[in-house]
Formats: structure tokens, C-alpha cells, sequence
């Protein structure tokens, strides 16, 4: 699984974030996408693989501005992960 952070310009309110997961959820296959417009970024959670270039064709022609995407492999975290080591 991979994580994909986006910096996004152009979230103003709650709607925004609402419109730019619904974006995500409709080009993208993924499991969890999570936006704030406070901090200006969105998170996505899925099987991936993603690329830049597909993060940024999700919100083309949207009004919204991908100022950057850092992707990352996700380990899903349990109750108990901080016994594993």
C-alpha cells in the first residue's frame, strides 16, 4: 500500500475539501482520501502503484493546483504496533 500527501492550492472551506475527495474517489482507486483546507493538503491512502503525473491529472481543469505529491510506502499502524520491533 502507499501513502500520497498533496499539496493543494486552492482550498478555501469545507466544500472544497469535500469536492476535491470526491475527485480523487472518482479517478483514483483508493481506500482513504482525507483533505484539509487549513493545512492545504490532501491524503491518500491505497493499493497504488500512483505517480505524480496520475495525482495531478485527478484535479485537472478543477480550479485546484497540485503544488507537490510525496508518495510513500503506508504500514497500516494497529493497537499493538508499538510492541513490534
Amino acid at each position: 500500500m502507499e501513502q500520497v500527501k498533496v499539496k493543494i492550492d486552492g482550498m478555501h472551506c469545507e466544500m472544497c475539501e469535500a469536492h476535491v475527495n470526491d475527485l480523487f474517489r472518482k479517478n483514483l482507486k483508493l481506500k482513504k482520501v482525507s483533505s484539509s483546507h487549513r493545512k492545504g493538503e490532501t491524503l491518500i491512502i491505497g493499493e497504488g502503484p500512483y505517480e505524480k503525473e496520475m495525482v495531478e491529472k485527478a484535479l485537472e481543469g478543477s480550479g485546484y493546483k497540485v503544488e507537490g505529491v510525496e508518495i510513500t510506502p503506508y504500514e497500516k499502524k494497529g493497537f499493538f504496533s508499538f510492541l513490534k520491533h
